[in-house]
């Protein structure tokens, strides 16, 4: 049996929002598996449980470049440490800079990225300077480049903390703006049910399995429950299933609006800035007594 450890129950805290004894209980239960237990707290407690995949905790921007006959784009996430630092004009026209490049020269990966030219350096060496000019560590995160079947659209949210590239074949720009703004608000995970991860799917499968038997359902029911639980799921996390925020009726999907509208969207981007990242909260209470106690040690 793994030891269950306070920050690990701390981590699990952070991770779910759940009480600290139902954490406690669930590592337990899993063995010190930390995946394992947020299944576990999920199906005790809902979708509670898994609230923080979408916090954003790390500041930066989303940068977007779009050439001028919407064939090629790119998205790309830049990070800094603090919110005042991502309004700095330099640090913007870094980003705007470097948005480009990825598009015009479409680089492999960050690393190719930041060997790249710029301003008779590299992206890197530009970065580097930035970061002694501003006093604050600057990274590249993340990028992706679209070549295009249709038109790009782009949609920019929250002072940047949301970036969304759309490629709509057919269709007007103002459907792909929309279709856009819809994502950047809904987040889906992937155009169709054939994008999203297997081991997500899984997921909800050993859930809704765990829950129709905790409610002491039917043995011959429980499948079927679960490949409904999966289907809804696969509806809420995927563009074309997902309900249209502007639908009138409140009933209009993706899907159903893009074939009314005799279009298609061939693929999409969405960044939101430090999604996944945990960012480091400083106790100062905690910081203070340490000091202290290493200065009353000294003397």
């Amino acid at each position: 049996m793994a030891a269950i450890t306070a920050s690990m129950v701390a981590e699990l805290r952070a991770k779910t929002d759940a009480p600290m004894m139902e954490c406690k209980k669930a590592l337990t239960e899993a063995d010190g598996d930390m995946g394992k237990a947020e299944e576990i707290l999920r199906v005790k407690l809902g979708n509670k449980a898994s609230k923080a995949a979408t916090r954003v905790t790390a500041e930066g921007i989303v940068g977007t470049f779009i050439a001028a006959d919407g064939k090629l784009a790119s998205l790309v996430e830049v990070n800094c440490e603090t919110d005042f630092v991502a309004k700095n004009d330099d640090f913007l026209a870094f980003t705007k800079n470097v948005a480009e490049l990825i598009a015009t020269q479409n680089p492999a990966d960050v690393a190719a990225l930041l060997a790249l030219p710029l301003d008779g350096s590299t992206v890197d060496s530009v970065r580097a300077a930035l970061v002694g000019k501003i006093g604050e560590n600057l990274s590249i995160r993340r990028f992706q480049r679209v070549a295009a079947q249709g038109q790009v659209a782009a949609y920019i949210h929250g002072g940047a903390k949301i970036g969304v590239l759309v490629d709509l074949v057919g269709g007007e720009e103002s459907l792909a703006k929309d279709i856009a703004m819809h994502i950047a608000a809904f987040k889906p995970k992937s155009l169709d049910a054939s994008g999203v991860p297997a081991d997500l799917i899984e997921v909800e499968r050993r859930v809704a399995i765990e829950k129709a038997k905790e409610a002491g359902k039917p043995e011959a029911m429980i499948e079927k429950i679960a490949e409904g639980s999966v289907q809804k799921f696969l509806k809420d996390v995927t563009l074309l299933g997902q309900v249209f925020v502007k639908a009138e009726d409140g009933k209009q999907t993706i899907e159903q609006l893009l074939k009314a509208k005799s279009a298609s969207v061939a693929s999409f981007a969405l960044f939101s800035v430090g999604e996944g990242i945990e960012k480091k909260v400083n106790d100062f209470a905690a910081e203070v007594a340490e000091q202290a106690a290493k200065a009353a040690a000294a003397r």
